[in-house]
């Protein structure tokens, strides 16, 4: 290869949230690393909400964390508001999110990046993946003519492949409002043999936040005592110090007048034929799907901290620009809106996710790996794990190590990316807790618990969240036996328990048979008992711990439940099925089990069992097979 550029081990291309996981971690586990991207000050841009987290989003956030990636310190420096989601309801359903500011979040990434020893930066645009005979990636090329060698390839190219941007009637090329659609790779990655398809997301319209009558709408706070996404964060910002987001409604002369565009709307008029997200459809979708609903809740959500720019969530919109001004302008304390961008679809190029190992890299070529909507998913979350992964093996590849696979009974990461190499996806996939069939084990709560040793042992996690990780553990342990073996008595807790509307004791029981009660808390108990008090401050006075403490205990029988479950399924899980296999030769498969499974190659028993199609006749014949 005739280049004028030094080698490297990886190149990453594409510096969104993907790209920004993947360059971090390849080049922190000793990979010489080059980040390439069309626009350097657009690194990490949050292209749609300022926002992290969210109903199973915030998981991913913290595994993140956990494994030592960057996005959720990242959110914690940049965040305005946070909130924890369905408090409600159990531990496994408790999800963070931050409101971030969006020039802050973007400037810190680049801050983090820059700090990276191993990489290295470059503002250009690829243009062609370089392969050998072998089918082994050894670089890329530019728009400007340049190649640039390395080892491995991590492509994260987000909503730019032939992104085509619509709004009413208009249509031009962007990858996002502002900057230019990315041209080449699609026709090049076609060359290699793989499978492209479309897809579709949107925005809504950025509002200044000085016209908008704040009376008419509803004021919804930040937590109190705020949860951050990193383990390694130690305060954020008070109740006081966060900024407030804000609750309005449509109405039926809201969806009067967006049906009025209805015969310019690209979704209605068959311009834009790719499927969008189906938990985050457009405004006009909504009120055509839910025609008998009289009002949509909208969230007016600040763009950071020393802006006016409003973000106004659930108004995604690619309707012509005068309707979305029209609409906007009668939704009760929108009167006076002044419109400063208006809302759009965009479509995209993607590859279905079958084509990739869940290792993230390519099957067709070696050293080449995909992450982020490239996969077809949507989401910064999403997208940030699978850069992380994607990473992570890159650098493992070039080492000749084994590459790292995370289960579905290891992380919400493991779920995700199971998910879209078993069953593809045509539709943008969005994680959500019902996803995990084992969300009791992967709490937010406990993410580093589960992979930060890993992330210590792959040359990720820093010394410092190793020794932060392992005092935690240590804590919870001694807690564990301190609570296991504490005696609570009845004159202690009666009057208490009396004030809960609960039983009386009728003699001294272990702690934890008491705290299984859904109305006992540990925190009640410590107010009321000054020996116990004594000896859990005596180990820690950390609320964290001490709530994680009475997670494990009060939820302990379904957590040795689970884990019996997962035993069970790692069975299945472990027993590989080889690379050559022909299922064109095992006569008793069905023909449409023989089908998906051609398609989607699975690595392994557990990975086929959740292949739609694939029946568990398919599955029983395919485990003979190969015990024989």
């Amino acid at each position: 290869m005739n280049s004028i550029y030094p080698a490297y081990d990886t190149i990453v291309v594409g510096a969104g949230h993907a790209g920004s996981e993947a360059a971090a971690a390849s080049a922190r586990m000793g990979n010489k690393t080059l980040l390439i991207t069309m626009n350097l000050n657009a690194i990490a841009q949050m292209s749609c909400n300022p926002a992290m987290g969210g109903v199973a989003k915030g998981q991913l956030v913290r595994e993140i964390d956990a494994l030592g990636g960057l996005s959720g310190i990242i959110s914690d420096h940049s965040g305005v508001q946070f909130r924890m989601l369905n408090r409600s309801k159990g531990p496994a359903m408790w999800s963070p999110r931050s409101q971030n500011d969006r020039m802050l979040y973007a400037q810190y990434m680049r801050e983090e990046l820059e700090k990276i020893e191993n990489l290295e930066f470059r503002q250009d645009n690829v243009t062609n993946v370089l392969v050998d005979e072998n089918n082994q990636v050894y670089g890329v090329e530019t728009q400007t003519g340049q190649q640039f060698e390395a080892k491995s390839v991590v492509l994260t190219n987000g909503t730019f492949l032939n992104g085509v941007i619509h709004i009413g009637e208009k249509q031009f090329g962007g990858g996002r409002s502002g900057e230019r659609a990315s041209t080449g790779i699609t026709a090049c990655l076609e060359e290699l043999g793989f499978q492209s398809s479309r897809l579709k997301t949107g925005t809504p319209p950025r509002i200044d936040g000085r016209s908008i009558n704040y009376d008419a709408l509803e004021v919804q706070y930040g937590d109190e005592n705020p949860s951050p996404f990193s383990f390694l964060t130690k305060s954020l910002p008070s109740l006081e110090e966060q900024l407030t987001c804000w609750i309005g409604y449509t109405n039926n002369k809201v969806h009067d007048v967006l049906k009025t565009g209805f015969d310019r709307s690209p979704m209605f008029t068959g311009r834009i034929q790719s499927i969008g997200p189906r938990y985050c459809p457009s405004i006009e979708d909504k009120i055509d799907r839910f025609a008998d609903k009289p009002q949509h809740q909208l969230f007016l959500e600040p763009e950071g901290w020393n802006t006016y720019e409003m973000y106004l969530n659930g108004f995604s919109t690619s309707l012509p620009e005068d309707v979305q001004y029209q609409a906007l302008r009668t939704i009760p304390g929108f009167e006076d809106a002044v419109l400063i961008r208006p809302g759009y679809a965009i479509e995209y190029d993607f590859f279905p996710p079958h084509q990739i190992y869940r290792s993230m890299q390519t099957k067709l070529i070696s050293g080449l790996f995909f992450a982020g909507q490239i996969n077809g998913t949507t989401g910064y979350e999403e997208a940030a794990c699978q850069g992380l992964l994607a990473g992570i093996n890159a650098a493992r590849f070039v080492q000749d190590k084994e590459p790292i696979v995370l289960t579905r009974s290891e992380a919400y990461i493991g779920v995700l990316i199971d998910d879209l190499v078993g069953k593809g996806t045509d539709e943008p996939y969005r994680m959500f807790t019902s996803r995990a069939e084992h969300r009791i084990l992967l709490r937010q709560d406990n993410a580093d618990l589960r992979l930060t040793e890993l992330g210590y042992n792959i040359g990720l996690a820093t010394e410092d969240r190793y020794r932060h990780f392992s005092e935690k553990k240590s804590k919870i342990d001694q807690l564990s036996d301190l609570c296991r073996n504490y005696s609570v008595q009845p004159n202690i807790y009666n009057s208490y328990l009396s004030s809960l509307n609960s039983s009386p004791m009728k003699q001294a029981m272990k702690l934890p048979k008491l705290l299984t009660r859904p109305e006992v808390h540990l925190p009640d108990m410590l107010d009321i008992d000054p020996e116990l008090k004594e000896k859990i401050f005596a180990v820690t006075e950390d609320p964290v711990i001490i709530e994680q403490i009475e997670i494990q205990i009060k939820y302990a029988g379904y957590i040795e439940k689970e884990f019996e479950m997962v035993e069970e399924l790692n069975r299945q899980e472990n027993m590989t099925i080889p690379t050559q296999i022909s299922y064109d030769s095992i006569e008793s498969l069905s023909s449409e089990g023989r089908q998906k499974l051609m398609k989607v190659q699975p690595e392994t028993i557990g990975q086929a069992s959740r292949i739609s199609g694939v029946s568990a006749s398919d599955i029983a014949v395919l485990m003979v097979y190969l015990k024989n």
